[in-house]
């Protein structure tokens, strides 16, 4: 597949959203307390990788199949470890990073809902109209884990 200069620039500033995405996660990751958030973090920058190198994947010249997964952000169901009234440190710290990282997924879907429109190829459409259901799965398994943790 050829690229127009429109969308080979599209493509590189999507994958510099990603790349943005993978770096947080992981330094989240390392600051968390609670290690279910931890591990929540560790998965998503898998995903977001996952991401990364499907947009490579375009630059490269082919268009990677995609599986539409929208089941990701139903099926998550972690486990409380806050109590749900209390108000600790490590609580308002795990608070403030799910937060942020919901801040991230919704400005990175939204990115990919208004990207979507520029390409020409169907293909490529479908891959970056799965990739913003993904990040919309993200957002909603940190809002579960918000919820779960009275953060909220």
């Amino acid at each position: 597949m050829i690229l127009t200069e429109t969308e080979m620039t599209t493509v590189k500033d999507l994958q510099q959203q990603e790349q943005t995405c993978i770096e947080k996660y992981q330094r989240y990751a390392s600051e968390a307390k609670d290690t279910v958030l931890k591990d929540l973090f560790k998965t998503l920058q898998k995903k977001e990788q996952k991401h990364y190198d499907s947009l490579q994947q375009v630059l490269n010249g082919s268009v990677p199949s995609c599986d539409c997964n929208d089941s990701d952000g139903k099926s998550y169901n972690p486990v409380a470890s806050y109590e749900k009234m209390g108000d600790s440190p490590d609580k308002k710290t795990d608070c403030f990073l799910a937060t942020d990282c919901i801040s991230s997924e919704k400005l990175v879907s939204s990115e990919y809902n208004s990207d979507v429109f520029r390409f020409k190829d169907s293909g490529m459409r479908k891959l970056l109209a799965d990739i913003q259901i993904e990040e919309q799965n993200h957002a909603e398994m940190l809002y579960k884990y918000k919820t779960v943790n009275g953060m909220s």
